[in-house]
């Protein structure tokens, strides 16, 4: 991963922008990407609407199928050089790459074969009708991805945008773009008409002007609340069809009866996966108080066996955060939330290790509803743990935040379980389990952390309008009232 990679638009190499790509392990370049133009957005979008126009991709669901099952095919081919591409630009263990993907291959996949299988659907009707329900693709679809899951956040975009037969203009985030460049050469391997599927890089000027183009028709964005609420704000101006899959504080409820080193386990795994650069962590963890003092016991041996260091090595379990901008973030909410009166527990110092973003993971305790860091979103490796005395506190707590984007609870009682995630707001909820996105189902937030859903038929459906068609079988006079 040394050199230049240069991005292109057409024939046209965008503008010599010396953007820097890091690796979060080590902070050395490993590949300069220049950032598209201004013009250059003008023309991707201007090649995206000519292809929905005039190509046959959005009429030929035939040749979308083979199309993005020979993606998956040849991303299967490279899925080492990809994982490692992602290691590299994200720093996260390369074990977690490996299960990107395997996902993102599987998601291509999954789409395919859902229009593979997808019939019109049509009934006839009570009054000698028939109606016939047909999903048609929006037009031209503006994707936009943030950094900690550059390949498969995108692909949850692209797949289904690309097999409901809309064309697409791709923006990853800055910090991130390298395995989308690759999957560009795949993309036109692949098959994939010209103009059909058209790459940006460059900052929020680059996805501001997306988001603004009058011959965008829909806007999928995936990151932050308040840029989301912007894009939403854009979108309402012109009716453009929106979704957004923002922030997320999610909380993991552990009740009296569950095993204390199963809690642990699973509270490791929610919190600190990615390095808690994850939407949907478990960063606020809610603990029975029967339970709460042997839980933290056992919480803190947990979190200072975790391996932490160079991703690429197999028995790492945590790497670095993505940038020092971001690691100087995360210091400051620890620092936050002492001063508004928690405890740190462990963690919270950095590591000194080849240059790296390195940070042990944090758990502050003795912390308050009210507190910055039990309210705001950190996306990083730090958690909040609070007791709870009953079922209904469990649940006041759970939900005492802006955000609704998952949940996770341990309990033995099934019954109990069910019971409280029906009070839960929040869009995925795990019972005994926790950050498995399963592709068939669907996927986003309540409240402030989104508006529609990804993956399963749900995905699909957001890339698509509706049409009703209602026939008579033959022209006679209307009926009125009769």
């Amino acid at each position: 991963m040394n050199g230049q990679v240069n991005v292109t638009v057409g024939k046209k190499q965008a503008k010599p922008c010396k953007r820097e790509i890091l690796n979060p392990a080590t902070n050395k370049i490993i590949a300069k990407v220049f950032d598209s133009s201004l013009q250059q957005v003008e023309e991707a979008v201007g090649k995206a609407k000519q292809a929905f126009e005039q190509s046959e991709w959005k009429k030929n669901k035939s040749l979308r199928i083979e199309v993005l099952k020979k993606l998956a095919n040849l991303l299967e081919n490279e899925a080492n050089i990809f994982a490692e591409t992602e290691t590299l630009n994200t720093g996260k263990p390369i074990k977690e790459a490996q299960l990107d993907i395997e996902d993102t291959i599987n998601c291509l996949r999954y789409y395919a074969n859902l229009i593979e299988e997808n019939q019109p659907w049509t009934k006839d009707m009570f009054d000698d009708t028939n109606s016939k329900i047909i999903q048609e693709p929006i037009g031209v679809c503006a994707l936009i991805v943030p950094w900690n899951f550059p390949l498969l956040l995108g692909m949850w975009k692209l797949a289904p945008a690309l097999a409901a037969g809309n064309t697409v203009v791709f923006k990853p985030s800055e910090l991130t773009p390298l395995s989308f460049l690759k999957l560009a050469s795949l993309c036109e391997k692949a098959g994939i008409p010209e103009g059909v599927f058209n790459l940006l890089t460059g900052d929020g000027e680059v996805g501001s002007a997306l988001v603004e183009h009058k011959d965008v028709a829909k806007v999928s964005f995936t990151g932050g609340s308040e840029t989301g609420k912007r894009i939403y704000q854009q979108c309402a101006k012109e009716m453009k069809r929106v979704s957004l899959e923002l922030g997320g504080k999610s909380p993991l409820l552990i009740f009296e009866d569950s095993e204390i080193d199963i809690a642990v386990d699973w509270t490791i795994f929610g919190s600190f996966f990615n390095q808690g650069q994850v939407c949907v962590a478990s960063s606020r963890i809610l603990v029975d108080e029967a339970i709460y003092k042997p839980f933290l016991s056992a919480l803190m041996e947990a979190v200072a066996a975790i391996k932490i260091g160079n991703p690429l090595r197999e028995e790492t379990e945590m790497g670095p955060v993505i940038s020092t901008e971001h690691l100087n973030k995360i210091q400051d909410f620890i620092k936050l939330g002492q001063e508004e009166g928690a405890n740190l527990l462990t963690g919270g110092t950095l590591i000194d290790c080849e240059g790296g973003n390195y940070i042990k993971p944090a758990v502050l305790v003795d912390v308050e509803q009210h507190m910055k860091v039990v309210q705001e979103e950190i996306f990083g490796p730090v958690i909040t743990v609070q007791s709870f005395s009953s079922e209904e506190e469990a649940i006041v707590l759970a939900n005492g935040t802006r955000f609704g984007l998952a949940a996770g609870i341990l309990t033995n009682d099934l019954m109990k379980a069910e019971r409280v995630a029906e009070h839960l707001q929040a869009g995925t909820i795990w019972i005994n389990g926790y950050h498995t996105p399963h592709i068939e189902t669907a996927w986003g937030g309540f409240k402030e952390s989104g508006i529609g859903r990804e993956l399963g038929p749900s995905g699909l459906a957001a890339f698509t309008e509706t049409k009703h068609v209602n026939t008579n079988s033959k022209l006679a006079r209307a009926n009125w009232y009769q």
